[in-house]
């Protein structure tokens, strides 16, 4: 192991020798004292008495030099290895440390799906320009899976089961999905006493889902019962589905973020409510990247406390 405990402070604790491991670092990297002191800004002279230090202190042979190009010997590549590792740590502590002292400003672009975004990204979108008057949103609601890569979006919420796996991402929220039906149907609904019954009844089916007729429902965790429904009527966007459930057109599964208010004030009633249907995610995603900005942080952080508040009302609601 490579030690000193020198006592003019020259040891691999000081910032002298953090500048030195960098300019080793890049000598490894260029092959070249010339194209390390040019990369570094400073001059070769610097650069080579700085390593002849670093060999000096050790007394090891960290790299090798020949009239065509410098080299790291054995020893000297294993510390370059630790080497980059701890300048990478160092950076990204310093850019973190950086970024949170910055506060949220610019023009956040996001997207969100329609339904998931008008009942709970706008009200978030008004609460952060409020908090944060040094910025701007600029959204694209839209059931369509937009692309983030393209550099336009910063911040994406899916809402669902995530299919992307070159992108990060963070989960914010889960949701339940409801089999709901008018008031108008109390009665039929009533009569209900398994998933497989709802066959008889009309459905409206969401096209914008993968499957949009075939439902599965459990009950605690054990039993199982897949149904077919057969829909009467076929929409392409769910907050249309809601309206036409709400006007009496027949049952459908909702997700709850969509149909709370309608259960509280009674434009629509939970049909089974002891059979569960699967829940999903709400996920903020954003291009891959080491840091984000301040922006985006700030605003999927209030988007999290809106859904931590969501799911507390949930829990609380008879």
């Amino acid at each position: 192991m490579l030690k000193t405990n020198n006592k003019d402070g020259s040891g691999l604790g000081s910032l002298g020798n953090l500048r030195r491991l960098k300019y080793f670092v890049s000598v490894v990297e260029t092959g070249s004292f010339t194209a390390a002191a040019e990369r570094l800004g400073i001059t070769k002279a610097v650069v080579s008495q700085q390593v002849a230090r670093l060999e000096s202190e050790f007394r090891t042979s960290l790299v090798v030099r020949t009239t065509r190009k410098v080299q790291a010997t054995e020893v000297g590549q294993a510390f370059y290895l630790r080497c980059a590792l701890i300048l990478r740590e160092a950076e990204d502590a310093f850019d973190e440390l950086a970024e949170s002292s910055v506060e949220p400003s610019g023009t956040l672009r996001l997207t969100a799906p329609l339904d998931y975004g008008v009942g709970i990204v706008v009200p978030t979108i008004n609460a952060f320009t409020t908090r944060y008057p040094a910025c701007k949103v600029d959204a694209v609601f839209s059931d369509e899976t937009l692309d983030i890569m393209s550099g336009n979006i910063e911040l994406a919420i899916r809402v669902g089961w995530l299919s992307e796996t070159s992108l990060q991402a963070r989960k914010i929220g889960a949701f339940r999905q409801l089999l709901v039906a008018p008031p108008t149907m109390a009665y039929q609904v009533s009569e209900l006493s398994r998933p497989e019954d709802i066959t008889k009844l009309p459905f409206v089916a969401n096209t914008a889902l993968r499957e949009h007729l075939k439902w599965t429902f459990s009950m605690n965790k054990v039993k199982r019962q897949e149904v077919t429904v057969r829909a009467s009527i076929f929409l392409d966007a769910t907050l249309a589905v809601r309206e036409a459930v709400c006007v009496g057109a027949g049952l459908s599964v909702l997700p709850d973020y969509v149909v709370a208010a309608d259960l509280v004030a009674g434009r629509l009633i939970h049909v089974l409510p002891q059979w569960h249907l699967p829940s999903g995610g709400i996920h903020a995603v954003f291009p891959a990247a080491r840091f984000r900005p301040a922006k985006v942080r700030a605003f999927v952080d209030l988007l999290a406390d809106t859904e931590v508040q969501r799911q507390d009302f949930h829990r609380s609601a008879p």
